[in-house]
């Protein structure tokens, strides 16, 4: 059941900093005020803001271990050892793993890649892995997006005569492995002063302080940034600091020189190469990049992100967008079992929250599956499977609600959990099922505040159509890249109509496209796209008012660009109660 979504207009900005700064920059009080609320208030910061600059990355080596990461990096290198780079089968494992032994390979022809089975060795470093090491004969790992945690396994390693360099940006615990480094911005006793890296990140800081070190120009790296922003934005860590930098550079070189297997999943999704945005990056490329680890195997997403050549880029490209296809398939099956199950009351807890388990559903959809059930009921959900004799699954959060706090409650009854706030995987055994799903929806019903479970969308500001002029759009752009920290502005539009063009778009005519005009202004038309909101269709073609949320984006089409609000939720006017919830894009 659907849920009303609640706007929150935010406080606005100390009017005098505003009315300064929209003075010394020479723009509208509206996107003064956008700036000021990023912590950008004179025109010296609003020139560092809207001009990205590499030579503010931070110095690789203020972050721990790196001297040693560098040195045994080195003697590896050297020694002609046989280095075997290691990363998790997600787009932030992937592209991390491309990313360090695309670098490493330019210094030695000693250096080979593993991607674990997400099916057979789970997330993170595996015996599987390091047996397989041992037997061919490497002597140095350098682990990618995971590791922070692999005590045993890093143990392991050493006692096979095989050392480790860690790169990782999940939290560590208490004791870390024993390894020769250990790379990681989040470790307690780091001063690095950017914590938020992806993985891809991490590893980016390895082979720029490598490549500081022994006098390789740094141009040279920057043919590895569209990987790494194609990790920052799917793995949706915060666009500010060095992540706003590397990935405003990272998608000047995906439009510009993209590599050939990237080039392959642009063309294959259809995207305009040139005008690709962080949007289509997250809606398009990564899931792809992710389909390979979901349905196959992780190594195909290198395997294409490695390729120099663009006949076999296309081959493994077609292959990995098959598996997308069905993935998009098996998903849609999934969930439509899940809501079923729901239904007809077969879930093994609705009432504060959603707990569905199939033995028999497929691994590597349960998050994606998941999160269309929070959409649906707006309640933290966990979907659940079977693999290797183990009850597995995922877990995402509805609202503002710790999900992973309720998730440690049940710490007792777990095999092994891990993830954050919004999102977490989790396995048990089968018998303790009904304990655990007990206590979720206790812990839920206790903790969880109508306020905590309520959809809202945060408005930045109300704006006039007239304000949309050529020069504000310009300006906004140069926002760019959004993201968590530095997201595409939220507006506000009062008392607008439809000037007669609306139609229902999409599969079943979910969508609507519009063309938005603002009670005076009858001859201003705005055209804009709403998502999954076609159930309003009616009372807007009859002509009634409306107020809009959204934000500005720019679409190409066919070499044409044109401006577009993109609709995030839309309500009566004169104050009326909503009775709309908030969209979210369309499925991939």
């Amino acid at each position: 059941m659907a849920k009303d979504c609640k706007w929150i207009l935010g406080d606005p900005a100390p009017s005098d900093k505003v009315g300064r700064l929209a003075t010394e920059v020479g723009i509208d009080r509206v996107l003064a005020e956008l700036l000021v609320k990023r912590g950008v208030e004179t025109f010296e910061q609003a020139r560092t803001f809207f001009r990205p600059s590499l030579d503010k990355l931070h110095d690789p080596f203020l972050m721990k271990d790196m001297e040693k990461a560098v040195e045994r990096l080195h003697q590896a290198i050297e020694g002609g050892e046989k280095i075997l780079v290691y990363g998790d089968y997600d787009v932030d494992g992937t592209t991390a793993v491309s990313l360090v032994y695309s670098f490493i390979k330019r210094y030695t022809d000693k250096v080979d890649f593993y991607i674990p089975d997400r099916y057979d060795e789970g997330y993170g470093v595996s015996v599987k892995g390091i047996d397989w090491a041992s037997e061919n004969g490497f002597s140095l790992i350098i682990t990618l997006d995971c590791g922070i945690k692999a005590i045993e396994k890093v143990a392991l390693a050493k006692k096979k005569g095989i050392d480790v360099i860690i790169c990782d940006h999940h939290l560590p615990e208490d004791e870390l492995p024993a390894a020769v480094a250990v790379l990681d911005p989040k470790r307690e006793d780091d001063t690095y002063p950017f914590d938020d890296l992806c993985g891809c990140g991490v590893g980016f800081k390895l082979v720029q302080a490598y490549s500081q070190r022994y006098d390789i120009p740094f141009e040279t790296l920057l043919p590895l940034l569209d990987l790494l922003v194609v990790s920052i934005a799917s793995d949706l860590v915060t666009m500010v600091g060095e992540n706003r930098i590397l990935a405003f550079f990272g998608l000047r070189q995906l439009n510009e020189a993209p590599r050939k297997g990237l080039l392959a999943i642009i063309n294959l999704s259809k995207l305009e190469p040139g005008h690709i945005t962080v949007d289509d990056i997250v809606f398009k490329i990564g899931p792809r990049i992710n389909a390979a680890g979901r349905m196959e195997t992780g190594r195909l997403a290198v395997e294409l992100l490695t390729a120099t050549d663009t006949g076999k880029a296309m081959m493994v490209g077609e292959k990995i967008n098959n598996n997308n296809n069905e993935r998009k398939n098996i998903d849609r099956e999934i969930t439509a079992e899940a809501l079923g199950m729901v239904q007809k009351g077969k879930a093994l807890a609705h009432e504060h929250v959603t707990i569905v388990y199939n033995p028999e559903w497929n691994k590597g959809v349960v998050g994606i599956v998941a999160s269309r059930l929070v959409e649906a009921y707006f309640k933290p959900t966990v979907v659940l499977t079977k693999s290797n004799g183990f009850v597995t699954g995922s877990a995402r959060s509805a609202g503002r609600f710790d999900l992973y706090a309720a998730i440690e409650s049940c710490a007792d009854l777990m095999e092994n959990f891990g993830g954050h706030t919004y999102a977490a995987g989790l396995t048990l055994t089968e018998d303790k099922l009904p304990e655990f799903a007990r206590r979720m929806d206790e812990f839920v019903g206790k903790y969880a505040t109508l306020d905590m479970l309520t959809p809202t969308i945060d408005i930045d500001s109300e704006l006039d159509f007239a304000q949309i002029t050529p020069k504000f759009f310009r300006i906004l752009k140069q926002f760019q890249p959004f993201g968590p920290g530095n997201h595409n502005p939220v507006f506000v539009t009062r008392n607008v109509y439809d000037a007669g063009d609306g139609r229902k778009v999409g599969a079943g005519g979910a969508h609507m496209k519009l063309d938005l005009i603002q009670e005076d202004q009858p001859y201003h038309k705005v055209p804009a796209i709403a998502f999954n909101l076609s159930d309003r269709f009616d009372y807007i073609k009859e002509g009634n008012p409306i107020d809009v949320c959204y934000s500005i984006v720019e679409n190409y089409y066919c070499g044409n660009s044109f401006t577009q609000l993109r609709v995030k939720d839309l309500r009566e006017s004169e104050g009326g109660i909503s009775d709309l919830i908030g969209s979210s894009e369309p499925s991939i």
